[in-house]
C-alpha cells in the first residue's frame, strides 16, 4: 500500500515483487552476446548498467535512511532517472559533463569508465570486448558493486557534508569531479545550460585553432586550478547537458537554447548534446502532456531525439546516435529521456498532495531498473536470485560505506568554508604583469609595435580613459594569445562608446566577435570559454542590462572554485560600461547607478577605474588575476568619463595621462584592493573617500576648498570589492574627518560598507556621506536631483569641517 509519498521501504518491496513475478528465461545466454537479437548492448554490458543503476538506487536510499536519524543533508534522489545510465554509457569518458541533480546513474557509470581505464577515450560506440568470454550458458561476470564504490563513496561523503569529499569538500552535494570531466553544477533551475553552450563554443574554437606556443599567463593553465589532475579534453570531444523537464520553461534554459541555435544558424559549430530527463514534474507542477516534447522540438538549429529511459537497449541505442551525431558534425542536439520520478522531490515532500494512487502506482510500474532487470531475466543473462543477490549487496556495501563516512571530519570553521572561494596570490599577480612587461619590451616588442601599426600607445601622447583601456585591452589581447574580446556591438562597430574600437581587425574575427543581444548568453559564453581554456573579456553593454542575467556571475561563475575547491575554474573579466552622470542620454537603463548585487557577491572583484592612467594597470592586474588566480573579475567603466578631457576647467587636459610604456608596467602595478591618494593643499583637514564619478568631482571641491585653506586627501577607493580597508582606515585616522562621497544610492550603497569599515576598525573621528537619492537615474536635467554634484560635496565638507 502506497503511503503519502513512495517510501524507500516501498519502493524496496515493489523492486522485489517484481522481480519474484519474472518467469526464468527457457536458456541462459552468453553475457558476451548482444542482449536480445540485434541489440547494441552485450548481456555484460547491460549487466553492468544494472549494477550501476542499483548504486544510484541504493544511495537513494541511504540517503534517506542518513537523514532519518539527522546525518544526511541532501535527500534529492535520482530514483526513477537511473535511465540516464545509458546516457554515459553512449559517451565517451573525457567528454566534459554538466549534470542535473537527478543523474547519479551517470556519474556511477562514468566514474566505473575512468577507474577501469584512466586514459581512455575509446568512443562508446566501439566498446571494447571483454578479454575472456565466457562460453554460453554460464553464470554472468562476477561485476558488480567493485566498480562503482568509488563513485559511491563520493555520493556519501557529499551527503553527510564530510570535507573529504572530493569536489565540493563538504561545501554542498554535486555531481563532480575533475579526473571524470564532470563539471559541479549548482541547483539553480537551468543555470548551467549557458555554460554549456560556452563550452561548446570554446571547445571547437580551440579545435581550430593552433595550440603550439600558446601561453596561459605565467605558465597557468587558465580554465583548471594548479594541480588538477584531468587531462585537457580532446579536439573531438563534445559538452553533454542534463536537465529536468521542468527547466525547458526558465529564462536561463531559453537563452541556451536560443543561443545554440543563433549560432548554428549562422554557421558556427557548437557540439553540445542536451539531454532532457522528463518525469512529468516540476516538485508539484505538472509539465502539460507533449508540452515537453514539442518545446524541444521547436528549437531551431537543435536536432531532437527521444527514448523512453525505462527501455535501456532502445535508449542506448538513441543515445549512441545523438552522441555520434554531434561529435561528427559538431552541432548541438537535444536527447529527451523519458523518466519518472520515484520518492517524491525530496525526503520531506507529500506526493499524496498533488498526486493521486494510481499516478504513483503508475510511475512505479515504469521503474527503470526493475525495467533493466526484466531484460536481463527474459534474456537469460541472470536469474531474479543472481540480480536480487546483487542488488543486496549492493545495499549492504553502500550502507557500509555510509557507517564509514559518518565519521569524517567536516568543514570546522569559517576559514575551512571560504579557503576556495577566491585565492588571492598578489605575489604571483605581481609577477605575471612583470612578466608580460618583460615580454613586450623584449621578444614580443616587434610584434607589439607592428600591432599598434608603429605607433605604440605610449608614443601616442595624453590619451582618455576610452583610449586607455582600448590599448590594455590590445595588450592584453598581445599577451594572452587565448584571450577573447565579446558581446554585443564590441567587434564591427567597436564598441557603443568605441572602446573596442580595431581590436577585431587587428587580431581578427575568432578572437574579437560580436555576440547576440542576450546578456545570459554572453556571460554564459564566458563562463564556458573560461572553463575550457580560454581568458574571456565579456562585455555587458550598460551595467541596467547586467540585472537580466546576474546569476550568472553570482550562482555560476562566483561558485565554481567554492563548489571544486579550485579543481575548476572560470576566469573571466566582464566589461560593463555604467554609472551616470551622461549629459541628454538615456534616463535609467544608461545611467545605472546601482552595484550593491556585485558587491554583494562572495569572491567577486569589482574595479573602477577613474583616471586614464589607472585604467591601463588595473585591466593588467585583472587579466594577470584571472589568469593566475582565476579571478572573476567586473570591470566596471565609467561612462562619462569615457571621453573627459579636462578636470577643472575647459581645455586644461588635466584629466588626460599618457599610457604607461611596458619598462615602467612593474613600477606601476596596481593591486587588488589598494586605493589611491590625491593629496589637495596641506591634506591635513578633510579626507574625502569615493570612487568613479565621484573622484573628478570631489577633486574640483577641494580644490574650492584649498581656496578656503581646507586640506583635503581624496581617495580613490578604485576597487569596490574587495574594498581597501587598510587605505580608508590610514586616510581617515590622518585628518579625523572623513567625507564618503558615493554616486551610488544611500540605501545599498558603497558608502555602508566605507562606513562599516571605520567602525568596525574602531574609528572616532567624524564621519558623513554625501549619496545618490534611493531612486531611477530620470532622463535629461532631473537626473542633477538625484545624483551628487560637485556642490553637494563642497556643502557637505563644509558642514562637517564646522562641528
Amino acid at each position: 500500500m502506497l503511503s503519502d509519498v513512495t517510501t524507500p521501504q516501498d519502493l524496496d518491496d515493489r523492486f522485489r515483487e517484481t522481480l519474484a513475478a519474472l518467469p526464468a528465461a527457457q536458456r541462459r545466454r552468453d553475457p558476451a552476446d548482444p542482449v536480445t537479437d540485434d541489440a547494441p548492448l552485450t548481456g555484460a554490458e547491460l549487466l553492468d548498467l544494472f549494477d550501476a543503476q542499483v548504486t544510484s538506487r541504493q544511495l537513494d536510499l541511504a540517503g534517506r535512511w542518513l537523514r532519518s536519524f539527522g546525518e544526511g543533508f541532501y535527500t534529492i534522489g535520482s530514483a526513477g532517472h537511473e535511465g540516464n545510465a545509458v546516457v554515459a554509457a553512449a559517451l565517451r569518458p573525457t567528454d566534459p559533463a554538466l549534470l542535473h541533480y537527478r543523474s547519479g546513474a551517470f556519474y556511477c557509470v562514468r566514474a566505473a569508465q575512468v577507474a577501469a581505464d584512466p586514459a581512455s577515450a575509446v568512443d562508446a560506440a566501439e566498446p571494447e570486448s571483454a578479454a575472456e568470454p565466457e562460453p554460453a550458458g554460464s553464470a554472468p561476470p562476477a561485476g558488480g558493486f567493485a566498480a562503482y564504490a568509488q563513485a559511491a563513496r563520493d555520493v556519501l561523503r557529499g551527503m553527510v557534508a564530510s570535507s573529504e569529499e572530493p569536489i565540493a569538500g563538504g561545501r554542498h552535494k554535486v555531481f563532480g569531479r575533475a579526473d571524470l570531466a564532470i563539471v559541479p553544477t549548482t541547483s539553480t533551475i537551468a543555470s548551467h545550460l549557458p555554460r554549456a553552450v560556452g563550452m561548446g563554443l570554446a571547445v571547437e574554437r580551440l579545435r581550430r585553432l593552433d595550440t603550439v606556443g600558446r601561453r596561459a599567463g605565467v605558465g597557468v593553465r587558465v580554465g583548471s586550478g594548479a594541480g588538477a589532475v584531468h587531462a585537457p579534453w580532446p579536439p573531438d570531444a563534445i559538452v553533454v547537458c542534463s536537465f529536468g523537464d521542468a527547466s525547458v520553461n526558465h529564462a536561463s534554459a531559453t537563452a541556451a537554447f536560443n543561443t545554440a541555435g543563433w549560432y548554428d544558424h549562422a554557421g558556427l559549430r557548437i557540439p553540445v548534446l542536451f539531454v532532457c530527463e522528463d518525469n512529468g514534474l516540476g516538485i508539484s507542477v505538472r509539465s502539460p502532456e507533449g508540452w515537453v516534447e514539442a518545446t524541444l522540438r521547436a528549437k531551431p538549429g537543435i536536432r531532437y531525439l527521444s527514448a523512453d529511459g525505462a527501455d535501456p537497449v532502445r535508449a542506448y541505442e538513441v543515445a549512441r546516435e545523438a552522441a555520434d551525431w554531434v561529435r561528427r558534425h559538431r552541432r548541438p542536439a537535444v536527447l529527451h529521456l523519458r523518466t519518472v520520478r520515484l520518492m517524491g522531490h525530496a525526503g520531506a515532500d507529500a506526493e499524496s498532495a498533488y498526486r493521486s494512487p494510481a499516478e504513483l502506482a503508475e510511475d512505479l510500474q515504469a521503474d527503470p531498473v526493475a525495467a533493466t532487470a526484466r531484460l536481463l531475466v527474459e534474456a537469460g543473462v541472470a536469474t531474479v536470485d543472481e540480480l536480487l543477490a546483487r542488488y543486496d549487496e549492493t545495499g549492504w556495501q553502500i550502507r557500509r560505506l555510509a557507517e564509514e563516512v559518518l565519521g569524517e571530519p567536516k568543514l570546522a570553521s569559517a576559514a575551512d568554508v571560504v579557503s576556495a572561494l577566491a585565492p588571492r596570490r598578489p605575489v604571483r599577480v605581481a609577477r605575471a604583469v612583470a612578466d608580460a612587461a618583460a615580454r613586450a619590451s623584449g621578444a614580443g616588442s616587434a610584434a607589439r609595435e607592428e600591432s599598434f601599426g608603429g605607433k605604440p600607445p605610449e608614443l601616442a601622447g595624453p590619451l582618455t580613459l576610452a583610449q586607455s583601456i582600448n590599448a590594455a585591452l590590445a595588450d592584453g589581447l598581445l599577451d594572452h594569445p587565448q584571450m577573447a574580446v565579446f558581446g554585443e556591438d564590441v567587434a564591427a562597430k567597436g564598441g557603443v562608446y568605441g572602446v573596442t574600437k580595431g581590436l577585431r581587425d587587428r587580431f581578427g574575427a575568432a578572437r574579437v566577435f560580436d555576440t547576440l543581444l542576450d546578456e545570459t548568453s554572453v556571460l554564459g559564453l564566458g563562463l564556458g570559454a573560461g572553463l575550457a581554456g580560454m581568458l574571456p573579456v565579456p562585455e555587458i553593454q550598460y551595467l541596467a542590462y547586467l540585472h537580466n542575467a546576474e546569476d550568472q556571475l553570482r550562482g555560476e561563475a562566483a561558485t565554481m572554485q567554492f563548489f571544486s575547491r579550485g579543481a575548476f575554474r572560470n576566469p573571466m573579466v566582464v566589461r560593463v560600461p555604467g554609472l551616470a552622470y551622461q549629459e541628454g542620454f538615456g534616463g535609467h537603463f544608461h545611467n545605472d547607478n546601482s552595484v550593491a548585487v556585485l558587491r554583494d557577491v562572495p569572491g567577486l572583484v569589482v574595479a573602477v577605474p577613474a583616471r586614464p592612467d589607472d585604467a591601463a594597470p588595473m585591466l593588467r592586474t585583472c587579466l594577470a588575476s584571472a589568469a593566475v588566480d582565476g579571478s572573476v573579475v567586473v570591470f566596471l567603466e565609467p561612462i562619462a568619463l569615457y571621453h573627459t578631457r579636462d578636470l577643472y576647467t575647459e581645455g586644461d587636459g588635466e584629466w588626460l595621462a599618457g599610457y604607461p610604456e611596458p619598462g615602467s608596467w612593474v613600477a606601476g602595478h596596481v593591486p587588488i584592493g589598494r586605493a589611491r591618494v590625491y593629496r589637495v593643499g596641506s591634506s591635513d583637514d578633510l579626507t574625502i573617500i569615493t570612487f568613479g564619478n565621484g573622484v573628478r568631482m570631489s577633486l574640483r571641491a577641494a580644490a574650492v576648498l584649498a581656496e578656503e585653506g581646507v586640506g583635503t586627501r581624496v581617495v580613490d577607493l578604485r576597487w569596490l570589492a574587495p574594498l581597501p580597508v587598510a587605505d580608508i582606515i590610514r586616510e581617515s585616522s590622518a585628518t579625523g574627518r572623513v567625507l564618503v562621497v558615493d554616486e551610488t544610492r544611500r540605501s545599498g550603497g558603497v558608502g555602508e560598507g566605507v562606513i562599516a569599515a571605520l567602525v568596525d576598525a574602531g574609528y572616532v573621528g567624524a564621519a558623513r556621506r554625501v549619496a545618490g537619492v534611493d531612486s531611477f537615474v530620470p532622463l535629461g536635467p532631473a537626473a542633477r536631483h538625484v545624483l551628487v554634484s560637485p556642490e553637494a560635496i563642497t556643502d557637505g565638507a563644509r558642514t562637517l569641517l564646522a562641528r
